[in-house]
């Protein structure tokens, strides 16, 4: 089930509140009444754990370790060519 943060629009009473997704929305502030509380938009809160998953895991491609083989289908690096200077 997950966590929802709630605030009163009049008060400014604030709460997170364990509910079930069909629930229906809490509407009345239980600190003065008002019918001002409203849900809060919040980051979610979750973390993927267990093996295969990464924290790292789509955060960039990582760089191959210097003097490692290239990968397969990776075009070798060469060293660019020498600038010629030449009076036409």
């Amino acid at each position: 089930m997950p966590i929802y943060a709630y605030q009163c629009g009049s008060c400014g009473h604030a709460k997170d509140v364990l509910q079930k997704i069909a629930d229906a929305p809490l509407t009345t502030c239980p600190a003065c009444g008002a019918h001002a509380f409203a849900k809060q938009l919040t980051a979610p809160g979750f973390q993927l754990k267990g093996t295969g998953w990464y924290a790292t895991d789509f955060s960039g491609r990582k760089q191959p370790a210097a003097g490692a083989a290239p990968e397969k289908g990776a075009a070798a690096a060469s060293p660019a060519p020498a600038a010629s200077t030449s009076d036409a």
